[in-house]
């Protein structure tokens, strides 16, 4: 517990490498939410309600009841990496904590703070999975000497306030695009066991499936409400579709040893990723990136160029780091714009509303 005579800055100086990596505050870090509780409690599923109840019953069977587990025969130390792999797998790896506990915290105080049962039990499903997520990860962790404190990320990360519907559509496109990663590495190992350099990815099959069947409790909850994917909401929705696709292409190329070693081009797993993503959200969202256009990956090639170019200039002087990383800023807002603005693909909504994990 956190006293007066024991303060979160006392606390943070004793913090290992992996929690004060977890604590950062980037455009690229994964960020806490919280959200309008009594907007939550005003939901209504009663036009999904077939779906929905369907759903319900795949969260209670909890089919990965079992799954995240470290079995004896796995319990040596697997941190024995080449020094710049270890680096980027590290990274990787506190990312994705960072990343699953955020979404733990998430969905556990709204679970905590609603009185609508439906969105309680829901909610109290995926915080349970999530959780599992975070955990296991940190298993894996505590092999390099830098478990996250999660319990201190807790009181020390920065929350971001989100309305619903932008909560809605973030976490939408945050587990969708969690499993087309996850499925998209497991493939690669699969096909090619001998680029499996860490067992934790012997588990992103199944683990995968989870992230899925939480996408598709946000399509439902966005299908239950017509009115936000339509008129304004569709700008909103191309924001956020890029914002994630964006986000995902930059921190991917500042791990290029981590994938090289599974033998995946950073571009080509990213635009493979897209459109994963992208072929599922047909399921919910009525306009979609043209990630298949060229101009799209030239474009977040520039971006990415530019971002190195910005973390560059915080190295040198005074002038670069205020003069020219200011110009580099704006020219990152102008090709994020420039993205934006690529004419959309429509999508006419489909009927059926659940898309089932086939890749």
């Amino acid at each position: 517990m956190v006293t007066n005579d024991t303060t979160l800055e006392n606390i943070h100086s004793g913090l290992n490498i992996s929690t004060e990596k977890a604590l950062e505050e980037t455009v690229l870090s994964p960020r806490f939410y919280t959200t309008d509780f009594e907007a939550m409690d005003k939901i209504k599923i009663d036009s999904v309600r077939t779906e929905w109840d369907k759903l319900m019953k795949e969260f209670e069977v909890d089919s990965n009841i079992d799954h995240f587990q470290r079995p004896s025969n796995m319990m040596q130390d697997y941190s024995n990496l080449e020094p710049s792999l270890y680096k980027e797998f590290t990274d990787f790896l506190i990312s994705s904590i960072t990343s699953e506990f955020s979404g733990c915290v998430l969905y556990a105080e709204i679970k905590k703070k609603v009185k609508n049962t439906e969105m309680k039990k829901l909610f109290g499903y995926m915080a349970r999975d999530e959780s599992r997520h975070a955990g296991f990860i940190n298993q894996w962790l505590k092999d390099f000497n830098i478990g996250v404190d999660l319990g201190f990320l807790v009181k020390a990360k920065k929350y971001t306030f989100f309305q619903p519907k932008f909560i809605f559509y973030a976490t939408y496109l945050s587990e969708k695009i969690g499993y087309a990663r996850y499925i998209s590495i497991f493939r690669q190992v699969e096909k090619k066991p001998e680029l499996r350099f860490h067992p934790i990815f012997l588990w992103f099959e199944r683990w995968c499936n989870d992230e899925f069947r939480h996408g598709e409790a946000f399509a439902l909850l966005m299908r239950s409400d017509p009115k936000l994917l339509k008129g304004v909401n569709l700008w909103w929705i191309r924001f956020f579709q890029l914002a994630v696709f964006a986000t995902m292409f930059v921190r991917d190329h500042q791990r290029p040893i981590m994938h090289k070693a599974m033998d995946m081009n950073p571009t080509d797993y990213d635009l493979q990723v897209f459109k994963i993503t992208t072929e599922i959200s047909k399921q919910v969202f009525p306009v979609l990136l043209d990630v298949e256009n060229p101009k799209f990956i030239n474009l977040l090639t520039t971006l990415n160029k530019t971002s190195i170019k910005i973390d560059n200039t915080k190295k040198t002087g005074f002038v670069n780091k205020y003069f020219f990383g200011s110009l580099l800023k704006i020219k990152v807002l102008i090709i994020f714009l420039r993205l934006f603005f690529m004419r959309p693909v429509k999508n006419p909504l489909p009927e059926n509303m659940r898309v089932k994990p086939t890749w």
